[in-house]
């Protein structure tokens, strides 16, 4: 059986793909994100979920959130 090396890397990626999204996000709770990927991700449904968790609205910190002067 050949496989090839390329193949694995592509299909890891989209099998971790929400795992990858939610920490590029910087989503709350990226453990869980990365939990439902790898132990349900096999399923349909679980993959979706973690998709899901990854993509939802990130809140915005009002204290950090640094607001211009208009004219400046």
């Amino acid at each position: 059986m050949d496989s090839n090396p390329l193949l694995l890397v592509v299909g890891l990626a989209l099998y971790l793909l929400p795992t990858i999204i939610g920490t590029i996000r910087h989503v709350p709770n990226q453990g869980s994100i990365g939990v439902v990927n790898v132990f349900l991700g096999w399923t349909l449904i679980g993959w979706i979920v973690a998709l899901a968790m990854a993509a939802r609205t990130v809140p915005v910190d009002p204290i950090t959130t640094v607001r211009r002067r208009p004219g400046v």
